[in-house]
Formats: structure tokens, sequence, C-alpha cells
């Protein structure tokens, strides 16, 4: 049985990327009754879909824990799905590595700032409004390549090492939360390689079937979501469901 396939209210967290608006927009047409609260650094709710309530805030800072903490705490019950989208694999002056000699501390420490940072900032915010009698679906937005177990053609370091760092804060997260709460499921998901900023530099080398829109994802993964029962618990999953090696 799905812990919750209905959601009443969603909070999307990186609101201002490409498959963070496309699954806004995705919710929205198969909940149309779904309140949907959004968090970015962007003042203004993103375009696509329309967000009941919209929170400035950076979550790599510390200080967004109260920010959104005073948010979630304001609209009421917590959310029955969150979404943390954020996320970052290249910048203009920083691209994956690939080989050890163009590792740089600072791009490291950044991406962990980004890629882990930010979602245990959220899910600490979100602590305090959480309710053993309400049922929970959380999944952070991570990649293939941060499993270990897959990893047979190394480079990438900083992308790599963050998102593994990633699937263990998700690991940490749903044992502690799968004890508090009566019903929860806490995953990350690896949507596939969707045509959005993020991925733009290395799309050259994609086949075309391999490349999905930010709204095939987006719909992949609310189907995911609707369908996840508590043994998905901790679960690293591809776009189809299909649980990967941590």
């Amino acid at each position: 049985m799905a812990v919750v396939d209905q959601p009443e209210r969603v909070l999307i967290a990186g609101a201002s990327g490409g498959i963070a608006a496309a699954l806004g927009s995705e919710i929205s047409q198969r909940f149309p009754d779904a309140e949907l609260l959004t968090v970015s650094r962007r003042g203004e709710a993103p375009e696509g879909f329309t967000a009941a309530y919209h929170l400035q805030a950076d979550l790599t800072d510390a200080g967004s824990v109260t920010q959104v903490a005073e948010f979630i705490a304001e609209k009421g019950a917590p959310p029955d799905w969150v979404i943390c989208c954020c996320g970052i694999l290249h910048t203009d002056d920083h691209g994956p590595e690939k080989a050890l000699d163009q590792c740089e501390d600072a791009w490291l420490l950044e991406s962990m700032r980004i890629n882990v940072i930010t979602h245990m900032h959220l899910a600490r915010a979100l602590s305090p409004a959480l309710k053993p009698s309400h049922p929970l679906v959380w999944a952070s937005l991570s990649a293939k390549v941060g499993s270990i177990g897959d990893n047979n053609l190394g480079g990438w370091y900083s992308y790599r090492m963050s998102k593994a760092a990633l699937n263990m804060f998700v690991r940490n997260l749903s044992i502690e939360w799968g004890r508090r709460l009566d019903h929860c499921c806490v995953v990350a998901v690896h949507p596939g390689t969707t045509d959005t900023e993020l991925s733009k530099p290395f799309q050259k080398n994609i086949r075309e079937d391999k490349l999905y829109s930010a709204a095939t994802s987006a719909e992949r993964i609310v189907d995911v979501l609707a369908g996840l029962d508590e043994k998905r618990n901790g679960k690293l999953l591809f776009w189809d469901g299909e649980v990967l090696p941590w």
C-alpha cells in the first residue's frame, strides 16, 4: 500500500530548477487540489505552475533552518510530500573533474554544500512539524553516479563524492524518521539525464533516446512517489522505481 498516493500538500525545494519546475507543473495537473509550497533562492515563485506559498531562502545557509521551519509551521499541517531538488554539477568556472590533479578543495566543498547540506537543512527545518500519525514521503533528487557499487568509470570526483554523501544522508534519515513516524518513505531518486541547464554541457555524447525532457522526468518521478510503500524506505531509486545499488 502506498504511503501517500494522493498528496494534499507538497513542498518543493530548489524550486527554480528545470526538473523542479516541471514537477510543480505535473503535480498541479495530476493533483489539482493539492497545495504547493515552494522554496528557492529566488524571490519570485517558479514559472509554469502556481504555488500557493513561496519562500525565498538559501538552504546552504544554516539560518535557513529557522526560516523554513517557521514557513512550514505557519501552514498548519506538515506536507505529505517533500521533494528536494537542490543540486549542482558545474558552473562557468568549474566542471566535473576527469582526473585527480583537477580536484580542488574549494570546489569539492562547494559541491558538498549545495548537493548535501541543502537537503540536511531542509530536513532539519521540517523535523519539528512532523507528527507520528501523519504519513510522509521525502524524495531527494540524487544521481546514479553517486552509487559506489555502480561506479565503473571513475572521474567526476566532486559530484560523485557529494552525491554518495547525499545518498548516505537519505539512508540515515530514513532510519531515524522510520522509527519516529508511523508511515513514511524516505528515498533518493535518480531522474535520468534530463534536458536542463545542469546537463547542457554534457549532452553531445548522450543518445537521443537517453536524454529526457523535464516534463518526462517529472511525470516519471511523480509516478514513483505516488507508488512508494514502506518497503522502499531508505532506497536509491531509478526513475522507473528500480532499486539501484548504493
